[in-house]
């Protein structure tokens, strides 16, 4: 007989989420894991004591894990989504009767906490970790990606009309309280003041040429050198309305676009996430190298552990990275960039009088040594016009446009030096090998199954909550699937004894059979 299910809701039911949720699901075993109870009073400070009550803090938490372990990008489809899962309302502590806060909430108090709160729950998870002993701290590796920032290229306009446009704003706030003490009503039309009319002026002329400024961003784009993670044109130039912070960047083979720039540090042993962090788009990973190491040495050292070698790509290399790793007694593996010459060819360097001697014996002594950079500086050797004018390699050596030889080189070269005599090492292509498989896979983690592909916040202190939410996440993924491989390998290791004692059982059941047939 054909069955037919009709479904009809009772009055009355005898429900319990903690019956209902397997003991091995996933959100049961992270409550078990995760205790949060520190969060209320860290987050005392930015409450009264009058007033509606706000969402729990606990609980705001819980839901900003859940999008990130569910790769969800909006707060919105964050409520949807653990409004229709058991599991999540058993996480987070709601019964199925009871109505989930509403989803601009959790926008609201992102904003309000700090960025140290988020950073406490990501050491407190890192400790974890280290407790479980998945962390060395000994050799760490460094790497960075683009983070998409919540802005599109056509917001973008010149920094000048921003400016402008700022300083109006504050100009009428001013006034505003300068009328509402004196009592005095200004009409909407009535000027306040001769520099605010100027202003003014010049706000209502940017949307006048707004036509114009769009056409030369697009030429700017073309020209401007915006490859990888350099400075280029529309930087210098623009900047974005919705969210300031964000910096125009791409990657060969990606479409330009405004981003933020995560740094990443893991550690060697288990892929396990030791510092995040944001940074403008436009910087270079060299400049970034010694603010992202303080932070991963300030992460680890509490817990008593040293970092000892730092891995990392070319674009990590300038002169201040390699000296803040001597400094700090740090041994690092990172290719030099592409310009390092080891050798000058048919030169010969004089360390005795710091001089370069080519293969006629010409001299070029130092000349002087000038600013390359932010804390970065060049040494200029020269020859002498009338040691070069009768020479037979003249032409081969310096052409056409100048009639002496010259030759600039860092004032760190000695750093350059000794990382390419390492680079040499059978130990340092094994530890590039190690770099590539430790570092790449956990950001490609972050980027498709974290929610890390694109911010959903404005600000560079909101993408850097965001980024150390995503990472919190990973590693507690981390957690999780150790404690999963330790039970599971306890289970094994009982099924083999289950069995070694069957097996002897029924070998001693065999033998007492065949006694007693022998005896009959």
């Amino acid at each position: 007989m054909q069955g037919r299910k009709t479904y009809q809701e009772k009055l009355f039911t005898s429900f319990h989420l903690s019956e209902r949720v397997p003991q091995d699901n996933f959100y049961r075993r992270l409550k078990n894991l995760l205790d949060l109870q520190w969060i209320y009073k860290k987050t005392m400070q930015y409450y009264g004591k009058e007033g509606q009550e706000s969402i729990d803090p606990v609980v705001f938490f819980k839901l900003i894990l859940i999008g990130y372990f569910e790769n969800l990008g909006s707060d919105r489809r964050i409520i949807n989504t653990v409004s229709m899962r058991l599991d999540m309302l058993y996480f987070i502590g709601y019964d199925i009767e009871e109505a989930l806060p509403w989803h601009s909430t959790l926008s609201r108090t992102r904003q309000l906490y700090g960025e140290e709160i988020f950073k406490q729950l990501f050491r407190q998870v890192l400790k974890q970790c280290i407790d479980k002993k998945m962390v060395s701290g000994h050799c760490q590796v460094l790497d960075s990606g683009l983070i998409k920032a919540n802005a599109s290229m056509e917001s973008l306009v010149e920094k000048e009309v921003l400016e402008a446009g700022d300083a109006y704003v504050i100009n009428l706030k001013q006034e505003d309280q300068c009328n509402n003490s004196t009592g005095r009503i200004v009409k909407m039309d009535e000027p306040t003041s001769t520099d605010n009319s100027k202003v003014l002026k010049e706000v209502v002329e940017e949307k006048n040429t707004q036509a114009d400024s769009l056409k030369q961003k697009e030429e700017n784009k073309q020209t401007a050198n915006c490859k990888g993670n350099s400075k280029g044109t529309l930087n210098e130039t623009y900047r974005s309305r919705t969210d300031p912070d964000a910096r125009v960047s791409t990657k060969p083979g990606k479409p330009t676009q405004l981003n933020y720039l995560a740094q990443v540090s893991v550690d060697t042993r288990n892929h396990v996430i030791t510092n995040i962090e944001a940074h403008h788009a436009d910087k270079g990973d060299s400049e970034c190298l010694k603010q992202a190491l303080t932070n991963t040495i300030n992460n680890l050292e509490p817990e008593g552990l040293l970092v000892k070698e730092v891995l990392a790509d070319s674009g990590y290399s300038n002169g201040e990275a390699l000296r803040y790793l001597e400094n700090n007694n740090i041994v690092g593996y990172i290719p030099n960039p592409g310009g390092y010459k080891p050798e000058r060819e048919g030169f010969i360097y004089d360390t005795q009088n710091d001089q370069y001697i080519c293969s006629q014996g010409t001299q070029l002594p130092l000349k002087r040594i000038h600013s390359a950079g932010p804390d970065s500086y060049k040494k200029e050797y020269r020859s002498s016009s009338k040691d070069c004018i009768n020479c037979l390699l003249r032409g081969q050596c310096l052409g056409k446009a100048t009639t002496f030889k010259k030759i600039t080189e860092t004032t760190d070269k000695s750093l350059y030096d000794r990382m390419n005599a390492r680079m040499q090492s059978g130990k340092a292509r094994a530890m590039m090998k190690r770099r590539q498989s430790t570092v790449e896979p956990v950001i490609g983690t972050l980027l498709n199954y974290t929610g890390m592909r694109r911010v959903n916040t404005r600000g560079i202190k909101q993408a850097n909550k965001c980024m150390l939410m995503a990472a919190t996440v990973y590693n507690l993924k981390k957690l999780l699937k150790r404690g999963i491989g330790k039970a599971t390998a306890a289970i094994k290791e009982m099924e083999k004894l289950q069995q070694s004692a069957l097996k002897t059982l029924f070998a001693g059941v065999g033998q007492l059979q065949y006694c007693n047939r022998k005896s009959i």
